[in-house]
């Protein structure tokens, strides 16, 4: 049976996106459009927003996205392994755990549901001297729940009880909105629609409606935001001290990023090689000031490695991970390191 091209089904998707949102979230939400563009907005977004007197722990965000998800019908689901070696190297979303279903045609997945996925990406905006920007991180929580849907309601709901799940953690509809493009994308054997959304001025992430171009009809949702991204826009808090606490002032940026992705890396067990994953590992560690070497890294990756076992198992324990980036270092060094 002839089915209908790919981009006509993407425009009637586009055009009933509108109407399907606007049920789903109700009368309380303005909707403007500009051609393909909209935007969702609250009508009381002019009120002033206050952070909470008391900042959520890690844990308390973890557990409250776990409950919220699981209450809308997205039970969480193990994160894919961060070694992926199919087009990536390393897993860089949660979307991924998709790819039979969008990729492939086939009518199942890797995963669905609620995943606080670890992530590395090298793809993060970076200031003039090429610094990574308050809000950006190599390694991060992708927040996602990525799901097959048999309807475009689905979709609205997901969006619809993703907004519940906000207020849960603290978040208000007034400062919250949604804004994007209607225009079907396509790469390669996946079409999709994505739309953003944003806490104040701070877009936080998207929700991208995706379907297979042979089977246009088997019909997934991401909806996708960094962890650490949304604590961020929940505390207030300075950048840097939110991510690493008490280390903030003691090393650069720079080092500490790559102190954190490299315990996330060696804890999944990627070392350090000449190519593929273990080069990235390599890579990672490379970008540690030497200096920091001669003191150590033990009591930084501790904390590291702490943060990274409340998502997903880290089979190399954390003296192992210390180990092998100070005896990476070492290699790198002239000023001090013993030689191997």
């Amino acid at each position: 049976m002839l089915t209908r091209a790919a981009g006509t089904v993407g425009d009637d998707l586009a055009q009933r996106i509108p109407g399907v949102l606007s049920a789903a979230l109700g009368p309380h939400w303005e909707f403007t459009a500009d051609g393909p563009h909209i935007e969702i907005l609250h009508p009381h977004r002019g009120s002033p927003y206050q952070p909470p007197r008391r900042s959520p722990t890690w844990r308390e965000i973890l557990d409250s996205l776990e409950a919220g998800f699981a209450r809308d019908g997205a039970p969480r689901d193990t994160c894919l392994p961060l070694r992926w070696g199919r087009e990536t190297e390393l897993t860089i979303s949660a979307i991924q755990a998709l790819d039979p279903l969008l990729k492939d045609g086939q009518p199942r997945t890797h995963r669905s549901g609620f995943i606080p996925q670890p992530v590395v990406r090298f793809t993060g905006q970076r200031d003039a001297e090429g610094q990574l920007k308050d809000g950006f991180l190599t390694s991060f929580v992708n927040v996602s729940r990525v799901q097959p849907i048999g309807s475009l309601d689905e979709y609205g709901a997901i969006l619809d009880g993703w907004l519940t799940v906000l207020s849960q953690l603290g978040f208000h509809a007034r400062h919250l909105s949604i804004y994007g493009t209607l225009t079907p994308w396509r790469r390669r054997q996946v079409e999709g629609i994505t739309l953003r959304f944003r806490h104040l001025d701070l877009t936080l992430g998207d929700i991208v409606l995706l379907w297979n171009t042979t089977h246009p009809h088997r019909l997934a949702v991401d909806l996708g935001t960094g962890l650490e991204r949304l604590a961020w826009a929940r505390t207030l808090q300075r950048w840097h001290h939110l991510i690493y606490g008490r280390f903030a002032d003691v090393a650069s940026a720079t080092t500490l990023d790559a102190i954190r992705t490299a315990t996330l890396l060696l804890g999944q067990e990627v070392t350090p090689a000449a190519r593929g994953a273990g080069g990235i590992t390599r890579r990672v560690i490379g970008a540690i000031e030497r200096q920091t070497a001669l003191l150590g890294v033990g009591a930084v990756v501790r904390d590291m490695y702490n943060y990274w076992s409340l998502f997903t198992a880290m089979t190399a324990p954390w003296p192992v991970v210390a180990c092998v980036i100070e005896q990476q270092m070492c290699r790198y060094s002239s000023d001090g390191c013993p030689a191997e």
